[in-house]
């Protein structure tokens, strides 16, 4: 793997349009039951139009052009703040920006920008993560 510049980019659309059911199986594997994720009544009760997607769902699938990047064994660290609901029928893109690289030993370490937004061009998370690449393997 050629070792990355501050700079350089990767984007990927994660997620083609976001389904109930993709959300029901996420609310079902992760054990996190909201309503709000779950159950269209209590969803519009609470205000939203519909069920939304769950965070951390949302962060696993913008994850992605990281992992697909540089692999899933080289990510590090990843944190986020999520900035707006995603709803059924939503398209998902993803870009990751090399942020810093710096040599240590036989890793390089790379640090990441990482952004989501829907169909619409909504920012729906913003975060940072972090790679190792290891120059030793595979050399």
């Amino acid at each position: 793997m050629n070792v990355p510049r501050v700079g350089d980019t990767s984007e990927l659309v994660v997620c083609e349009e976001l389904t109930r059911t993709r959300i029901v199986q996420f609310a079902a594997a992760s054990g996190e039951l909201s309503p709000v994720h779950i159950d269209e009544e209590a969803a519009q009760a609470l205000g939203h139009p519909t069920v939304m997607g769950h965070g951390m769902m949302t962060l696993a699938m913008a994850a992605r052009v990281i992992t697909c990047w540089f692999g899933a064994d080289a990510l590090r660290t990843l944190s986020a703040r999520f900035t707006a609901p995603v709803w059924p029928g939503d398209c998902l893109s993803s870009r990751a920006v090399v942020t810093s690289v710096e040599t240590v030993g036989a890793l390089t370490l790379v640090g990441l920008a990482l952004e989501a937004t829907n169909g619409r061009g909504i920012r729906v998370l913003a975060g940072q993560a972090g790679v190792a690449i290891d120059r030793s393997q595979g050399a």
